[in-house]
Parts: C-alpha cells; structure tokens; sequence
C-alpha cells in the first residue's frame, strides 16, 4: 500500500523590520523631526505597519524637567512619557499614539545599563560604554518594534553629525545596519546656505556633513537638501559626485508654507517608492489620497481669523521661540482647517500686557492662555482672561489657562479679592487651586521628575453645556472621552457651590467626581478651561472637537462684526 505523505500548512514567516535612521547635517532645527515625520507617512500611506522613534542625547532621563525655552514643547504620550516635541509631530502625521518605548534620552539609556550592572545583569563583565550602551539602545529599539508592530521603525537621532554625544547612538545605528545591511538604511537632512552676499546655494557644508558621517562608519543612502528654495540639478550632481550618492537619492526640500506639505513635496521626488525599492518592498496602496485632500482644504482657504496666544515662553534674545506652544498652534489649524478657513496667530507675552495693557487684545477674535508654570506673568493672564469674559471675547485656557480663569473669576465675580493658586501664593487665603494630594511630599523631597500627574485619564462630560456639544459632533451621546494632563495643582472642590451660585459651571470631572476637569462660562459664546491638554491628541485628520468648535465660534462672532461695520 502506497503511504500518503501529509501535507502541513506552514506558518508564513513573518518578514523581518526594516530600519530608518534619520541624522542631521550642518545644523539643527531645519525639519529633522518634520521629516522623520513625513517619512513615516509615506510609508504608512503606501500600506505599511510605519512607527518612529525619537533619541534624544541629553542626559536628561525625559524632557519634563526642561525649560520649554530652552528645548521646545514637552509632549506627553497616552502613557504619560514627557517627551520631545517631535514625538508630538510623529502622532499628528502617523494619526496614531506612540508611547514611551518609543522615546529615549542618553540619560535613560545610561540609567538602564548602571541599573542592569546593580542587578548582576551582565554576569560580572566590565561594562563599558562601548559596546554596552549602543547594545542597549538597539534593544531599546527592538522593544519598540514589538510595542507597535512596526514593519518600518524610522528613527530620528537628535542633533547633527559631529557632536560628541551623538556617536554612541550612531554607533548603535551601524551595528544594527553591520548586522542586516538590507533592512537598514540612512537619511541624512542638511541644510544649503545661500548666503546673501553671494547668492548661490553651498553645498560644501553637506560634503564636510557626510565625511563626519563617514568617519563614524555610515554612508548616507539618502540626502535631504533643506534649504529656502529648490537643489537645482548643477547642485544635486555636485552632492551626488562628492557624497557617493545617486542623484534620484538627492531629494529636494525647499521652506514650504506648511508642514502638512512636506510629504507630498519628498513625493515628487518619489522619495517612497525608492525607499521601498531599496528595501525590496513594494507599495500595497494608493497613496496620500486623504492627506492630500487636506492639504488642498487648507491652501483653498480664504477666510481669516486673529487668534492670540498669550504666554510667557517666546522670548530668547531677540528671537520668538513658537515651539514652546508647538502642539496648541498645530491643533489652532486643525481646527481652521476643519472650518475652512485661516488663523493669523499673534504671540502676545505677558510681559506686553504688563507694559501696555490689553489694549494690544482688541483686534483679536478668541484668545488662548496655555500651558505655564510658576507665577511669573499670572497676573498679566488673569487681566486677559478678564478682558476676554467681561467682552464676550472667545476665550480657551488649557491647563494653566483654565487655573488662571478660575482665579480671575473668584476675584472679579465672587468678590473673594485675594483668591489665588497656591503654586504662587502659598499662604493665600483663598486657594481656589491648590495642590494635588501627595505632591506636598514630592516637592519637600525634590521628586520633580515624572512625578505629577501625567498621560490620558478618563473624563465625565456634563450634559447640556458647551463642552458636551462639542464632544457630541465627534461621539455622539458618549460622555466618558479620555484626555491627557500634565499639571500638580488642581480645583479646589471648597469652592465648588461657590463658583455654581455665581455662574462659572463644572463642565468635566473625573468619573467618581472628585476633580475638577473642566469649566465653563454657560452664558458666554466660548469660555471653556479644561485642566487637560486637548491639544495633544488633535491631528490633522482628526481635529479636536474642543479647537474646532473654538475657531467655529471665533468665527461666527467675526462674520457678525463685519455684518455690522
């Protein structure tokens, strides 16, 4: 009898991740995290499982502790990682959360390996930092690759080539890439001068870029040529003799008046499609077709309104710094988007108002105070959230702004004249914000760090305000939305009846009803505080329904201004 031979269905194996490492050339702050971002899109867009990953080289353990001026936003995750403000830019563009696997700083990598040493994790050995550290940082990597999923982890190394606190993370880079060279590339993003005087644009800095990239075992497969205008072909054959690249992989990255633009920009040099034919993979889809359209949604926009954001970290020297408010701005034009129309953004420092009173606020459709600490500059934000109530202004406080107003409105309209948050009046007499439970004991032991409360918390909508109705466009009858915070002090619930009686209404508390996450002026035409940061989970395919109804207003009220002028 002839014996059958059974055939098994074989598991087809799953292909192995490919790896993008963007590196920066020349200088800093040109679109390294915007174009890691779009990058991701792209390759997101084309039918693929596409992450990012931010390295910070700091010795910072997170970016909590960072001056916003210094360093930009911090960005909290779902999780409550305080990050970069380029992980802000990976969630607007990808429209998905990353989380804290996807974010690390020297300062995190060392603590881990010193940690893993007290833990007898290395069986005895020295640990040095070469190889331990960039073995870590690829470990690091892999981890994050399992979180997500991703079939495409690109991953942004912060700073530019050269600097002393970047090698280990190269080194990191090229073993990865020593290991699988096919499923490992390199993009460099270098900025051309055209320097005034002479008026040509210079490769030369970008050449000298990719020899410091050499020196450190990596050849760039791409170059990324940001600079005011478009490489030209006499320019984009000179980088690629003197840069051992093709010239296809030059690509051209020009300033551009949003963004949202720059994918389709890389996509005009088929940026995706070479990236995918490097790494043997093929496209599974049409892309950027809803990216595109919106896109198109925003250029096509002719009307316009003033939004003035009113805040105390621009200034540095003689330069405004926006990125300290990175993810309030980007939600601002999500929200205009959405409403067809433009924002014209006024940065207004409270030191302004301090000098030349709020006057300067006039002309403006809808004021938002944002996120702050301390109490420099409160009172100049508490005189702006009054000019706002007392003239019907729209007005949005996020966090801070939200304490600021309760402040405003227990002095000018429950008469308690002294009122204050204790975080800058601790002997107050009437705390209406004070601190959070536990936080006294943090800060006597100075446990600043990740301590306060951090990431998405679930919050109870009240029906029939102004905060439920606009909730109510994206999710219907839903009254528990999840938000994320980033703040120690709170409403005080002392005051509660206080504030009830005379017209400032609880909007949103956490589930059991014990905090205080929103507030509102019912009577108004938009004077909403949130304690919660809406501004960090709107993107531009999904507008925060809080932005969208704000700039709807905003723009209402503008509409019957010109009616009657």
């Amino acid at each position: 009898m002839k014996k059958i031979k059974t055939v098994r269905n074989k598991k087809k194996k799953k292909a192995s991740p490919r790896f993008i490492f963007v590196i920066g050339g020349v200088m800093s702050g040109v679109g390294k995290g915007v174009t890691t971002a779009s990058i991701a899109r792209i390759l997101s867009s084309k039918g693929y499982n596409v992450s990012a990953i931010k390295i910070d080289p700091y010795i910072n353990v997170d970016a909590g502790t960072m001056n916003p001026i210094e360093h930009g936003e911090v960005f909290v995750t779902e999780d409550g990682d305080e990050t970069d403000q380029d992980i802000g830019n990976y969630e607007r563009f990808l429209g998905e959360n990353i989380y804290k696997e996807n974010y690390m700083t020297t300062g995190r990598v060392y603590q881990s390996v010193i940690q893993k040493e007290r833990n007898l994790e290395y069986g005895g050995k020295c640990v040095q930092v070469v190889p331990h550290i960039p073995i870590e940082v690829r470990q690091r990597i892999i981890r994050a690759v399992k979180k997500t999923g991703a079939e495409i982890m690109v991953i942004e190394i912060g700073g530019t080539v050269g600097e002393y606190e970047n090698l280990l993370f190269l080194e990191a880079a090229r073993y990865m890439h020593l290991e699988n060279p096919d499923n490992v590339l390199f993009v460099m993003v270098s900025y051309l001068p055209i320097p005034s005087k002479i008026g040509e644009m210079k490769t030369k800095p970008t050449q000298h870029a990719v020899r410091s990239l050499n020196s450190a075992g990596i050849q760039p497969d791409f170059i990324i040529a940001r600079s005011i205008v478009d490489i030209d072909e006499p320019r984009r054959k000179k980088i690629a003799i003197f840069c051992n690249v093709t010239e296809e992989d030059v690509v051209s990255a020009p300033d551009v008046d949003s963004i949202y633009d720059v994918p389709i920009n890389f996509e005009k040099d088929k940026l995706g499609d070479r990236i995918l034919e490097k790494f043997n993979l093929r496209g599974k889809k049409l892309d950027l077709k809803e990216w595109r359209k919106m896109v198109n949604m925003n250029k096509r926009a002719s009307k316009e309104i003033d939004i003035g954001i009113v805040g105390k970290y621009f200034s540095t020297g003689n330069f405004t710094l926006s990125d300290s408010y990175i993810s309030v701005i980007e939600a601002i034009k999500h929200g205009c988007i959405n409403n067809k129309c433009r924002p014209n953004l006024h940065w207004i420092n409270t030191d302004d108002i301090k000098k030349d009173g709020v006057k300067i606020l006039k002309k403006l459709d809808g004021i938002i105070v944002p996120q702050g600490w301390g109490s420099r500059g409160a009172e100049d934000k508490i005189e702006t959230i009054r000019y706002a109530r007392e003239n019907n202004i729209p007005y949005f406080g996020l966090c801070y702004g939200m304490q600021m107003a309760v402040i405003e409105f227990a002095r000018h309209v429950c008469k308690l004249r002294m009122a204050n948050t204790e975080e800058a009046d601790p002997k107050t007499l009437y705390p209406v914000i004070h601190i959070m439970p536990g936080q006294k004991e943090l800060i006597a032991k100075k446990g600043y760090g990740g301590t306060i409360r951090l990431g998405g918390w679930p919050c109870k909508i009240v029906a029939g305000t102004h905060l439920a109705k606009a909730y109510e466009k994206k999710f219907g009858n839903k009254y528990i939305i999840s938000e994320r915070h980033r703040h120690r002090y709170e409403f005080n619930n002392k005051y509660r009846d206080i504030f009830a009686k005379a017209g400032l209404k609880i909007c949103g508390t956490s589930p059991d009803g014990k905090i205080v996450e929103a507030i509102e002026i019912t009577s108004h035409p938009f004077f909403i505080g949130t304690q919660f940061h809406p501004e960090y989970i709107s993107r531009p395919l999904d507008p925060h329904p809080l932005f969208i109804e704000f700039i709807r207003v905003c723009l209402n009220l503008r509409k019957k201004k010109e009616n009657v002028s």
